[in-house]
């Protein structure tokens, strides 16, 4: 099948510049924007995410790709919301970068509804079209069509919030009933790939430390529907170093395949063993 023209070929997304970005430091990811005139692309494996917030037919294909791969790793079955559980993550995690890679990196914030989103996870490619964007007042590309202008810093992260919320609200009512987990569960979850999400990639960027300081103020644990804080923390290493880390506020149920081997992040996972995942062997 020949997938359409992604770019568009006037003036380019006020937001392809951070796409391009991450894919530069993240290769197994491309973002891109779909050009006014352009369909979304189909067959050959994309989903479109409208369909995948439905929890029918596209979302028995897409869960389908998990269990075969758990099975081909670990020689066994996951239970059924386990598979679910790694579907959404492996889903959720590029869709939250969406919204806050061009944050971080340019200050503007894309209203990216699921309607508007296709998904081909074998390639790792996301095509997404962007009507508009939120941006600060002196921001160059404030003047655009689409830019909704506010007032400050404050205003703009509640905007990322606002952003992934619409977006992922219902891809969480999609996934849930294959799920052993409540709305707060599924919320925590998505807490976590917010930060996970931009952190990793702030580190490729070299960025790590303004990540963090970033994501601190945009979840300070009391914001509505998400669960939890950013939730930071430093341990010191066997020679003094420090080793940032974070608590998860959520399980990614892992464990369930292999016990003796949690992230680590994972609530279950003990200060002793992170420090001992996060020292590099000698």
């Amino acid at each position: 099948m020949a997938v359409p023209a992604l770019l568009a070929t006037s003036a380019p997304s006020p937001v392809a510049p951070a796409y391009a970005r991450l894919t530069e430091v993240f290769a197994g990811l491309r973002a891109e924007v779909l050009a006014d005139d352009a369909s979304a692309p189909a067959g050959d494996g994309w989903v479109r995410v409208a369909d995948l917030a439905t929890g029918g037919a596209a979302l028995d294909t897409f869960l389908a790709y998990d269990d075969a791969q758990v099975l081909r790793d670990y020689g066994m079955r996951a239970r059924p919301d386990v598979v679910a559980s790694f579907g959404l993550h492996r889903y959720a995690w590029p869709a939250c970068l969406l919204v806050t890679v061009p944050w971080f990196l340019h200050r503007r914030v894309p209203r990216v509804p699921v309607e508007h989103v296709s998904f081909h996870r074998g390639l790792g490619h996301l095509a997404v079209r962007v009507p508009t964007f939120a941006c600060l007042p002196d921001d160059p590309a404030a003047g655009l069509p689409g830019a909704r202008v506010v007032a400050d810093e404050a205003a703009l992260r509640a905007e990322v919030l606002a952003a992934v919320a619409e977006h992922i609200e219902p891809v969480l009512d999609g996934f849930r009933p294959r799920m052993r987990r409540g709305k707060r569960a599924l919320w925590g979850m998505a807490t976590d790939e917010i930060v996970e999400g931009l952190w990793y990639i702030a580190h490729l960027l070299g960025e790590e430390s303004r990540a963090m300081s970033e994501l601190e103020l945009l979840l300070p644990g009391t914001t509505k529907p998400y669960v939890g804080t950013a939730g930071f923390r430093e341990l010191t290493g066997p020679n003094g170093e420090s080793l940032p880390t974070r608590d998860r506020a959520s399980c990614c149920l892992f464990y369930t395949l292999r016990p003796e081997d949690t992230c680590v992040t994972c609530p279950r996972t003990c200060d002793d063993e992170r420090v001992r995942k996060l020292t590099p062997a000698s």
